[in-house]
């Protein structure tokens, strides 16, 4: 078979297959269930560097390989899979910002990917050390902010029953995608902080269940 298969890949092809789920669950109007995949799909792809690199032995060719794998799974979890969220809120309420929020969230992490594919290239030919910082927003960020979004979302819309919350949601997701290619720079967090963000996601997890 072609490709290349060992442990280091499992995590980034899980996430690939929790979006899948999830778009499925969109189009049946279960959105709950989808942000539950989403932040699921966030997951995965926190830990799948740290998996890929205790494999030391690993050829150039794989190293390209994996690079390559999470950038096209990063499309599906983290473009097309939260457009589609974000459509299906908005569509009937702002149509036409659903449209632009959800295609420009789909090519701005496509352009971002692809920018990132070729720079990190070109890094690991010069160092093997860690990034320390992000060039703009990680697309990995939709899947806290948009459930977070979506919390919000829901509990302003029992307050004012008013089709503004969800123009809100969908300026909200618009401003994510142009955050991905707005050259910033974004500190990695450390281990303290991604036990903060675990902790965040919990409660993200019970807040969508709540609203």
């Amino acid at each position: 078979m072609i490709g290349y298969y060992s442990y280091t890949v499992v995590l980034t092809y899980l996430s690939a297959i929790c979006a899948f789920i999830g778009m499925t669950q969109v189009t049946q109007g279960k959105i709950k269930i989808a942000l539950y995949c989403l932040m699921a799909c966030g997951t995965f792809d926190l830990f799948d560097g740290k998996v890929a690199r205790t494999k030391k032995n690993r050829t150039d060719n794989e190293k390209t390989f994996g690079i390559q794998i999470d950038s096209l799974c990063d499309v599906l979890c983290f473009g097309m899979f939260p457009a589609m969220i974000n459509y299906y809120i908005c569509d009937g309420s702002c149509k036409i910002l659903s449209y632009i929020s959800s295609a420009m969230l789909v090519v701005c992490a496509v352009i971002r990917l692809g920018y990132f594919n070729v720079m990190e290239q070109e890094r690991q030919k010069s160092t093997n050390e860690n990034r320390k910082t992000y060039q703009g927003l990680p697309v990995t960020s939709d899947s806290v902010i948009i459930p977070f979004a979506y919390i919000l979302k829901e509990l302003a819309n029992k307050q004012l029953n008013s089709p503004i919350c969800d123009t809100v949601f969908s300026i909200v997701v618009l401003l994510i995608a142009l955050f991905f290619v707005i050259d910033v720079s974004i500190k990695k967090p450390n281990n303290k902080e991604v036990v903060v963000l675990g902790i965040f996601g919990i409660a993200l997890i019970f807040g969508v269940l709540m609203v």
